[in-house]
């Protein structure tokens, strides 16, 4: 079998809210715009060389049908008013014949902030102990970010969020955020 290493990636997320769980999910990747392919979730190594791009650029290159490999967060409930987040970090090396990583994080009770910050600071420290970077005494993630960063060997971190409120009823909510990879 010939190797995939995926040469671009980008970002997505959504929501969907439906009476049936699965039809919550299928509407949260409508609202992602990656509905109609057969998604394949891996683990959370970004490749070496791999550009990102936007969305519609990424979304343009993909065929209906097509098999498209993705690191995906997702997280649901029929609670009301339940805060749920789903969230992808990324931690991309300042050489970029190294591999970065992408991290996915799923919480209740966090906002868009706190969650894509957890999944950043999960990312990062993941690729700062691959790379020789003794991890900070920092428990906030702007300081571990700014240590991070003073080092030299981690040049951009990124975090996709997408987070909702259960609703009134008994309705499911799905919420997902997905680092989707371009061959």
């Amino acid at each position: 079998m010939e190797s995939f290493v995926p040469k671009k990636v980008f970002f997505t997320n959504g929501v969907g809210i439906h009476t049936e769980k699965l039809a919550s999910f299928e509407m949260a990747l409508r609202d992602a715009g990656i509905e109609k392919f057969n998604l394949v979730t891996v683990s959370s190594i970004l490749p070496p060389n791999c550009d990102i791009v936007s969305k519609n650029k990424g979304l343009a290159e993909l065929k209906p049908g097509q098999i498209v490999f993705c690191v995906m967060s997702r997280n649901e409930s029929n609670e009301p008013n339940r805060l749920m987040a789903a969230s992808v970090g990324m931690a991309e090396p300042s050489d970029k014949n190294q591999h970065g990583y992408i991290s996915e994080h799923h919480s209740f009770g966090q906002t868009d902030q706190c969650a894509g910050e957890y999944a950043e600071d999960l990312a990062a420290s993941m690729l700062a102990s691959t790379i020789g970077i003794e991890a900070p005494n920092a428990v906030e993630w702007k300081e571990k970010e700014q240590y991070f960063k003073i080092s030299g060997k981690i040049v951009k971190t990124h975090n996709c969020t997408q987070s909702s409120i259960g609703t009134k009823g008994t309705d499911w909510v799905t919420v997902i955020a997905a680092a989707v990879f371009v061959p």
